[in-house]
Formats: structure tokens, C-alpha cells, sequence
């Protein structure tokens, strides 16, 4: 299973060719893809067309929209933060904490190119993709 951050969405939506966006065009169809609750918030307020605004959530609600959160979760989230803190790294966005902790407590791979989560496949586990 493979979690589509938003990051990743933003490119693919907007046309722009990286290594992440090309493989997620290529998984599309062929590998078991999810968006979180949150990451398809995000992605969708972006739109600014109504007419782009419904193709993309007609494509994105048509993955499994999985909960990002839960109090486990938000508990888990705020240890992730506070571990990396604590190696004096500290990460900017609590979303990309939350993404990286569900990922991380829910074995899945996140397809992502956002710095941000470096750390938590350097110290945490995370297995990140490409």
C-alpha cells in the first residue's frame, strides 16, 4: 500500500514532471494507492475551477480515503515530533507529522517530495518513496 502525499498530487495535478509525480502516473490503475482524510483537503482546495475541482475529486475519492488521526494516532504523532525534536531536528508542518506517523504505525509506503519527511525515514522508519 502506498499513501499519495499532497506534495505529490500538487505536481501531478499541475503537469509538472518529477520522479514522484511520473511514478505515481504509472501506478495509477496498477498499484494499491490511498489518500488520507487531510491530504485530499488539501489537494482539493487548490482548485480554483469548479470543472478541475470535480475531475480531481472524482479521481481522488475513487482511491481508499483513509483517516489520518485517531487519539492513538495523535498521541503517536506528538512522540514522533518530540523524538526528532529531541535529535535536534525539528519538523515544519504538524500535517507531514501525522502523515509520517500513520505511515510509519500502519506499514505503509509514502510516496512523497517533500523534505520534510526525510528524517522520519532517517530516524523513525519511514519507508518513503521514489
Amino acid at each position: 500500500m502506498i499513501l499519495v502525499d499532497s506534495s505529490v498530487w500538487i505536481d501531478y495535478f499541475n503537469g509538472q514532471k518529477t520522479n514522484a509525480s511520473e511514478y505515481l502516473d504509472a501506478a495509477l490503475g496498477r498499484e494499491y494507492l490511498l489518500i488520507g482524510d487531510l491530504i485530499l483537503t488539501e489537494v482539493l482546495q487548490g482548485f480554483k475551477s469548479e470543472k478541475d475541482f470535480n475531475t480531481a475529486k472524482k479521481l481522488l475519492t475513487s482511491l481508499e480515503v483513509v483517516e489520518l488521526s485517531n487519539p492513538h494516532l495523535a498521541i503517536k504523532s506528538a512522540e514522533s515530533f518530540r523524538a526528532l525534536r529531541k535529535k535536534g531536528l525539528t519538523v515544519r508542518k504538524t500535517i507531514d507529522v501525522v502523515i509520517a506517523t500513520y505511515c510509519i504505525e500502519n506499514n505503509v509506503t509514502l510516496l512523497q517530495s517533500d523534505k520534510d519527511f526525510i528524517p522520519f525515514s532517517e530516524r523513525l522508519g519511514l519507508k518513503i518513496l521514489p
